[in-house]
């Protein structure tokens, strides 16, 4: 089979096109003859070396994938191939860019009938992410504030939106450009803010009336992070979900104390620990999709062949919604 392999870390340049067996499912594996791969930052940082946890090496990037079940271990039960599935792959054994991939039985959803595989490839990584950074590790309540960067972004995007269903009082957005601004309040922000400019901080705490924002989305680290905490409210819940700028935050504990303030972290990979609650929350996200509540935004499909391209899109911020890979 065809597949995207590193051996090295370094830029899309290391990207390679290869051939390798195909994988033989067994005990509760399944093959999935994958139909299309969604695209994240978190394949950038796996190639770059930088990701949260140790990258091995050669290695297969890819987490989100759409496809058939051609193949059964011989301890699956409850499941028939042919069998169209949506998953996040877990196991070192997977392959996610490539043309296919073994998963284990037990962490696939069946892809709601009538959904397009493109728009269900686009929402696993990024919304259970923001699904659980507000519910699960933000433990967001009807009527609070909250504060999404990079609201424009995949994560962000959907985050705006669950932030709305959950019944969030006051929702702040921050994005880099004007554009990108106007799309996050075209999502449901009530606010959106540039936080590229100097004192967006003080922006926020005027919005929230001098309270601060009871829970805030974080995922670029450095100064930004620095700055929300200044504008985080009494009892707050500040969740860090990535380092984007490559800036390790600093914090002394005690800065929390005076106003029982939290910081946390989320990690979605430790979501697959916990099957019960990462299928119940798809499947809820999947509703919403088909309820129109929830808006995925597709930036590209293009053939795994190009996965350096869209790599070095992905990087250059010249993308705009989801990419996409069919092999």
């Amino acid at each position: 089979m065809k597949a995207i392999q590193f051996k090295e870390y370094g830029g899309p340049d290391v990207l390679q096109v290869i051939e390798l067996e195909r994988p033989i499912p067994k005990k509760k594996d399944v093959l999935i003859k994958i139909e299309a791969i969604g695209v994240n930052y978190a394949d950038t940082a796996r190639r770059e070396g930088a990701y949260v946890v140790e990258t091995p090496l050669p290695y297969v990037p890819g987490s989100e994938v759409v496809g058939e079940v051609v193949e059964l271990g011989e301890e699956v039960v409850g499941l028939e191939i042919g069998t169209k599935v949506v998953t996040l792959l877990g196991s070192p054994r997977s392959t996610g860019y490539a043309e296919y991939t073994l998963a284990d039985s037990r962490s696939l959803i069946p892809l709601p009938d009538g959904l397009d595989p493109h728009l269900a490839v686009s929402l696993p990584l990024q919304g259970l992410s923001a699904y659980h950074i507000l519910k699960t590790m933000g433990r967001l309540e009807e009527g609070e504030s909250v504060l999404i960067h990079a609201a424009a972004g995949g994560v962000g995007g959907i985050a705006v939106q669950l932030a709305k269903e959950f019944g969030a009082g006051k929702i702040i957005a921050t994005a880099s450009t004007a554009e990108k601004r106007e799309l996050a309040l075209s999502l449901g922000a009530d606010e959106a803010v540039d936080y590229t400019q100097e004192g967006w901080e003080d922006r926020v705490l005027e919005l929230t009336d001098g309270n601060g924002a009871d829970v805030i989305l974080e995922m670029a680290g450095g100064d930004v992070f620095k700055k929300s905490l200044k504008c985080l409210a009494v009892f707050g819940r500040l969740v860090i979900y990535g380092v984007a700028s490559g800036e390790q935050p600093h914090l002394h504990p005690a800065y929390l104390m005076g106003k029982n303030q939290s910081v946390v972290g989320f990690f979605l990979p430790q979501m697959m620990n916990k099957p019960k609650l990462y299928q119940r929350s798809l499947v809820e996200l999947f509703e919403l999709l088909r309820e129109g509540k929830l808006s995925l935004t597709i930036g590209g499909v293009y053939p795994l062949d190009e996965a350096a391209k869209v790599h070095e899109l992905l990087q250059g911020r010249k993308t705009k919604g989801k990419m996409i890979l069919v092999p």
